[in-house]
């Protein structure tokens, strides 16, 4: 893989998909100088971007404000039906939601953060929304932590320098040495729980997912409302299912070859 100093490198493309990655729950619809602060670009490049994805169908302009166009929906549906997500992935998150209800997901790592690459939910609760697509940082979550605990030495380095850690609640771990401490436990028993980490009241357990020659690729977890659980419970009901859903897919993604090669995780980007 090339980095941003290759002069293979097309600063273009990656200028425009950073305005596209700038839109978000919090700014869904921006001006140009809105924009151009988020983004760190000029206003004049800002612009040639925006109409550019504009004139494509991607972005929607409402009076001076722009905003993202529901084609954009056709870039995730076309890796989804490309690599048969659902076929592969959606059986096993259903039998483990129908035993214990909540909700169960699978991601990958994408630089510092986690990436939900398949969801599904049975409960109603008020939560931090878990989705398609959705991003978190990677230290604060259960299936970030399983990851990073596989990481090669070098590369999970590379990560600490890359992540900018913030507390999200008054129980979120930030501190590079302990996170390191945790890590080593996770990879010594194989699977990680998370309490009030990412959020108040998420408890959540996670398993890492194998290929078929050992590596690493992506996580899975069972969460739920913390007051109704217990890390000992988790450990007990919900482990041994997950690590039974971790080995079938593992089987499973014999049959799908291009969607582990997919899920390979993308390398952060140092601060």
């Amino acid at each position: 893989m090339i980095d941003s100093k290759s002069s293979d490198f097309v600063e273009a493309l990656a200028r425009g998909l950073s305005v596209l990655e700038a839109f978000d729950a919090t700014d869904p619809e921006m001006t140009l100088a809105e924009l151009s602060r988020k983004v760190g670009m000029s206003i004049a490049t800002v612009r040639r971007n925006v109409l550019t994805l504009e004139a494509l169908g991607f972005i929607r302009r409402h009076n001076k404000h722009f905003l993202l166009a529901p084609r954009i929906l056709s870039l995730g549906s076309s890796y989804l039906n490309a690599f048969k997500v659902e076929e592969a992935v959606t059986p096993e998150l259903h039998r483990i939601t129908s035993q214990f209800g909540d909700a169960a997901n699978m991601a990958v790592l994408d630089g510092t953060n986690v990436l939900y690459v398949a969801h599904l939910s049975e409960s109603l609760g008020v939560r931090r929304n878990a989705s398609l697509g959705v991003t978190y940082p990677a230290y604060a979550t259960s299936m970030g932590r399983t990851l990073l605990a596989a990481l090669p030495g070098e590369d999970l380095d590379r990560y600490f320098q890359a992540y900018s850690p913030v507390k999200l609640t008054d129980y979120t771990v930030t501190d590079e040495a302990e996170l390191r401490r945790m890590l080593v436990e996770v990879r010594a028993s194989g699977y990680s729980i998370t309490v009030d980490q990412l959020d108040y009241g998420i408890t959540a357990i996670a398993v890492p997912v194998k290929d078929t020659t050992g590596r690493v690729v992506c996580s899975i977890n069972s969460s739920g409302y913390t007051p109704r659980l217990t890390p000992e419970e988790l450990v007990e009901q919900r482990l041994p299912e997950l690590r039974l859903a971790a080995n079938r897919l593992s089987q499973l993604f014999a049959r799908f070859p291009a969607l582990v090669h997919s899920l390979a995780p993308a390398p952060p980007t140092a601060r």
